[in-house]
């Protein structure tokens, strides 16, 4: 996102009639604080936080401009008043956020913010938007990513659903572990590394496959890496690969390998490797391509595929198999005529849609450096890691786990505070091996693709009492 541009207007129009409702009820600025999180029933059993800098962008960069002003004037359901409100439009409020890259579970809060109603109100919709599209490419990227040995590289561009869909996937997909692109923007931009070779345009376009690798190694002598199934994979490609890659060897060049984008790719990939050795390539890679997604990769593995790196574009860019993330942005609390915070809850007949009340926050359990539970808890709730900590199932209560020896680790931190940007913002570098050291945390069983493992996502005793007694239940 440019740091220029401006999305104020990248909003939903109920947004603006109820911050308009607000000033005539003369609430505006009453504060409240809303979370953002993501529910569990989109089949994701955790994500990888992405979007934070881009939020952080659109927050700073708030403000109605003119043009916009003028255009909600020609809706017809303003008053001047509250359009003179607009033109000083600024965020006030503070945000609190889980760093990028990190690991978290369903219910708890990715971003808080508290604002005043007229500011904390506006801003869901766009928040949503960027922290939905981000954290969903960069978990999907992490699935794919535990699914194979092999590198992926993101390529992804031309099937996304637009430019930015493009670009700020390929950004997640690094957060989630892609770590190469073939998107050029996306590496002017954010440093990720590109990588691409040619297509099969371009061996079509030579008398023959020899030729079209003969003058694509001419070209490119230390990076030649060749697409050999234009034609004949084994009988053509391959060969044809050899004899330009020993051209190149004569000569003092070390070629990268080839790259398969069709077939049988487990038997494919096994007899060029051997085809590879055998001619004295031992170091040459194997890129493939080719509607890959997690079953694909994960039947490849089994198969003892020899294969280095990953192509995928369509099923990580797309996010093919989820369509979304389910992220909601919800009031919990709301100040009230002496200044208390109140906590607030939304109550529902399906368990799920009912939130956590109250101003909160994260804490993740370790033990011996691995984690091992996660609370969600009230701001002033307290640990003494001297002591026991006993967690329980908040819905089945009498599933209790007793730790001894622990740490408490606070996921959120501090982003804005009285409207100022106090949050020192990470490289996407930074931000890739955070993303790395986050997921160490946890065991495979708990980030596996398949049959993964229930992590444990508890209410501290204090928010369970708290949302019991806003129910009435006793």
């Amino acid at each position: 996102m440019d740091k220029e541009r401006n999305l104020t207007m990248l909003t939903d129009l109920y947004q603006l009639t109820m911050i308009n409702g607000y000033f005539k009820c003369g609430t505006q600025d009453q504060k409240a604080a809303f979370d953002l999180f993501y529910r569990g029933s989109n089949g994701y059993s955790y994500a990888i936080v992405a979007g934070l800098e881009q939020a952080v962008e659109y927050i700073k960069n708030l403000h109605f401009a003119d043009e916009d002003i003028a255009y909600l004037r020609s809706l017809g359901i303003f008053g001047e008043d509250f359009l003179a409100k607009l033109k000083d439009f600024r965020f006030t409020g503070d945000l609190r956020a889980v760093p990028e890259g990190t690991m978290i579970f369903p219910n708890e809060p990715i971003l808080t913010v508290i604002a005043p109603m007229f500011e904390a109100q506006l801003v869901e919709t766009a928040l949503l938007n960027i922290i939905n599209h981000q954290t969903l490419i960069a978990t999907t990227a992490s699935r794919l990513t535990e699914c194979t040995k092999a590198n992926i590289s993101e390529f992804g561009l031309r099937r996304a659903q637009g430019p930015d869909a493009g670009l700020y996937g390929a950004r997640a997909a690094y957060i989630g572990g892609c770590r190469s692109t073939s998107n050029v923007l996306a590496g002017q931009m954010f440093g990720i590394e590109v990588k691409g070779t040619h297509s099969h345009s371009w061996v079509m376009s030579f008398p023959t496959e020899y030729d079209a690798f003969d003058a694509y190694a001419k070209i490119y002598p230390d990076s030649c890496l060749l697409l050999v199934d234009t034609y004949d994979t084994l009988k053509s490609g391959v060969p044809n690969a050899i004899r330009v890659f020993k051209k190149l060897k004569q000569k003092g060049h070390k070629p990268l390998g080839i790259r398969l984008d069709s077939g049988d790719l487990a038997y494919l990939s096994k007899q060029a490797r051997k085809m590879l050795d055998e001619a004295g390539f031992p170091e040459a890679k194997i890129f493939v391509s080719n509607d890959i997604d997690e079953k694909v990769l994960m039947s490849l593995a089994q198969q003892d595929a020899k294969i280095d790196v990953y192509g995928i574009g369509t099923k990580l860019i797309t996010s093919f198999n989820n369509a979304a993330l389910g992220g909601v942005y919800k009031l919990s609390a709301i100040e009230d005529e002496d200044g208390n915070m109140i906590p607030k809850i939304k109550v529902s007949n399906s368990h799920e849609k009912t939130t956590n009340p109250g101003l909160k926050r994260t804490v993740r359990v370790l033990v011996d450096g691995m984690a091992v539970a996660d609370l969600i808890c009230l701001m002033d709730d307290e640990f003494d890691t001297s002591k026991p900590l006993t967690v329980f199932h908040p819905e089945q209560t009498w599933k209790k786990t007793t730790f001894e020896k622990y740490e408490i680790k606070e996921l959120m931190v501090d982003v804005f505070k009285d409207g100022k940007l106090v949050y020192d913002m990470p490289t996407l570098q930074e931000i890739g091996e955070h993303c790395d050291k986050s997921k160490a945390e946890f065991f495979p069983e708990y980030r596996r693709v398949t049959n993964t493992q229930e992590y444990k996502v508890d209410l501290s005793d204090n928010m369970w009492q708290l949302k019991h007694k806003l129910l009435g239940v006793k």
